[in-house]
């Protein structure tokens, strides 16, 4: 199923968990290249989502698709995690700590199918990317808290991914790496033009161009702003 649709469609997708709806009907849209900000009290189900979105999450209801490609069908999922063109930012890194730099993108790049002879160039494109050239040898142990977390955002790009999913990425930084690191994000969604969800606790994180902030709330999502025109800043 495709269509001349870009970005995110989710329609009245619902996921039980203990005998209780966790998502109950969410509807929403993140259009190509725009980062939606979604928001809600601890257990509101913001991860929850997330983890249908990349595959990991079983539905009892609802569709989702991406670019007009249908992820999930009448409550199935339609395509594999690792051939949905997603890519995830754990909270705190989700780093492999046995892996330096170079091996963990030139691991990650494997699994996305580069060949092996375009591995490095393409590792060296990323860290310049993140700003993390020079750190090649670095064990994750051995990063900042910033550092980490754009590796794991170079990591997450390595897939080159039409959809970028981030579950809590600033929560351990100051504000000024907070600043830093979405400065960094709008930069890398106007070279890729990937579409952002972007899951937090603090609605102060919304800010950048074309950024709208969902709240999530009894299982469905509720509050949204208007999308902002192209270039639009939401205060």
């Amino acid at each position: 199923m495709t269509d001349e649709r870009k970005g995110l469609t989710v329609r009245g997708v619902r996921v039980e968990l203990g005998g209780r709806a966790v998502l109950d009907g969410v509807d929403l849209d993140v259009r190509d290249g725009e980062r939606v900000v979604l928001v809600g009290r601890s257990g509101s189900g913001k991860s929850t989502l997330l983890r249908v979105l990349a595959g990991f999450q079983e539905v009892s209801a609802g569709s989702v698709e991406l670019d007009g490609e249908g992820l999930v069908v009448d409550g199935r999922h339609a395509v594999r995690p690792e051939r949905r063109s997603v890519g995830l930012v754990f909270q705190g890194g989700g780093l492999w700590p046995h892996m330096s730099v170079a091996k963990t993108l030139d691991f990650a790049l494997h699994h996305a199918g580069v060949p092996r002879g375009e591995r490095g160039a393409r590792s060296r494109e990323l860290l310049d990317q993140v700003e993390l050239a020079g750190y090649e040898a670095r064990m994750p142990a051995t990063l900042s808290g910033g550092e980490a977390q754009r590796l794991s955002l170079a990591r997450a790009l390595s897939t080159r991914p039409r959809l970028l999913l981030l579950d809590e990425p600033l929560g351990p930084l100051d504000a000024e790496l907070r600043d830093s690191l979405l400065t960094m994000l709008d930069e890398l969604r106007h070279t890729y033009g990937f579409a952002a969800l972007h899951v937090t606790h603090d609605p102060d994180e919304v800010r950048g161009e074309r950024t709208r902030l969902v709240r999530l709330a009894d299982g469905k999502t509720v509050d949204a702003t208007p999308t902002p025109t192209d270039g639009a800043t939401t205060p």
